[in-house]
């Protein structure tokens, strides 16, 4: 059994991810996503607890977020000390403390679970194989994609499946040969006390066969480094900094392994007009003081190159914000208004002010007592 089996005893994925075992996939998902926001490194830089909180979040996710292994999780979990095979009382009649199976069953079951044969049940090929990198990429976007989303396509040199052997090994019409030091069964059992516990072949790494005529192309490790082209759909509203995971997008198993991951981290270019503020869109407008003051409709632009109205209230204050609905992209567009002042006065807008100053009785700074 590996150490990553093993975990699958000790550990509490659901405890971690702090859900219940009758949670939906769908309220997993969404809280594995609020932790890794909280405790991703690039959140809590220096912090080494956020981080090794960061590790147990994501390797809960990759065994009770997926279906298969959840599945084969909650068996395991049964079979467990906390589980009835082990408690008091499992007896099979003979007395308390006992198991209520026999010997070989649980080698049966722990090999069907872990995809390994049981005690003296030979099955070819059962090891497990050796599940693929994860691969990052960096992705720089235009402000416009950020806010709109958009699908595109990635451009990676990486290991890939080899194309003149399709990810077997063997050279084009030659075929694998039975390894002879585990008789084809990948594995070799070991005993260890009550339990028998199976391990990989070393002469065959698992896969129970060897090749004996390797593909020219990749040296019979059924991989190769070459570019490919990975299509990637990015959601509206992505963010600089954020990571969006392609799940077996990543290196190619080994042995019939799983492919790893693939992580693209996004960088979004600024916009010379426009910010953001969660889901929607800022934008700085500004005004005069006489339509601060008597109030005016004043054209405002979008991100789609539209220009829109908005009417401004007699008496708006500079730094009044408002809300566009619907006009930001996958938000609404926040527009808020500043009131300009005049760096140079012509004599008729000089004569104006002063006119409107000393027809001004009461200061604005009365409230302070001054």
């Amino acid at each position: 059994m590996t150490e990553y089996e093993k975990e699958w005893f000790e550990k509490d994925y659901y405890a971690i991810l702090g859900v219940t075992e009758s949670a939906s996939s769908k309220d997993i998902k969404s809280r594995y996503r609020k932790l890794a926001r909280e405790l991703h490194p690039d959140s809590n830089p220096g912090d080494g607890r956020a981080e090794e909180q960061f590790k147990e979040v994501s390797a809960a996710y990759d065994v009770i977020g997926d279906d298969d292994k959840r599945a084969k999780y909650d068996e395991v979990r049964k079979m467990g000390p906390i589980g009835p095979m082990f408690g008091p009382g499992a007896g099979s009649g003979h007395g308390t403390g006992h198991f209520n199976v026999g010997m070989d069953d649980i080698g049966d079951l722990l090999g069907g679970l872990f995809n390994r044969g049981g005690r003296g049940r030979g099955q070819p090929g059962s090891a497990r194989g050796q599940r693929g990198n994860d691969i990052e990429v960096d992705l720089t976007l235009g402000f416009d994609d950020a806010v709109n989303g958009l699908e595109t396509a990635i451009t990676l040199t990486s290991e890939a499946t080899c194309s003149g052997c399709d990810g077997r090994g063997s050279a084009p019409g030659t075929a694998p040969s039975k390894c002879e030091s585990c008789d084809g069964r990948g594995v070799h059992d070991e005993n260890q006390g009550l339990f028998s516990f199976s391990r990989p072949c070393q002469s065959c790494g698992g896969r129970g066969s060897v090749i004996t005529s390797p593909c020219t192309n990749c040296r019979g490790s059924g991989v190769e480094v070459r570019p490919r082209e990975v299509k990637v759909r990015i959601p509206a509203g992505v963010k600089t900094g954020q990571k969006i995971r392609l799940k077996q997008r990543g290196g190619p198993g080994h042995g019939g392994g799983p492919p790893g991951d693939l992580f693209v981290h996004v960088t979004v270019e600024p916009h010379e007009m426009f910010g953001r503020s969660g889901r929607d869109l800022t934008l700085e407008v500004p005004i005069t003081f006489a339509e601060a003051t008597l109030g005016a409709k004043v054209k405002v632009p979008t991100l789609n190159g539209e220009a829109v109205k908005i009417r401004i209230p007699p008496g708006t204050v500079s730094g009044k914000t408002f809300r566009l609905k619907g006009k930001g992209g996958a938000g609404d567009l926040l527009v808020t208004v500043a009131v300009a002042v005049p760096q140079e006065l012509s004599k008729e807008q000089r004569q104006a002010v002063e006119a409107f100053a000393k027809a001004t009785t009461e200061s604005p700074r009365a409230h302070l007592g001054l």
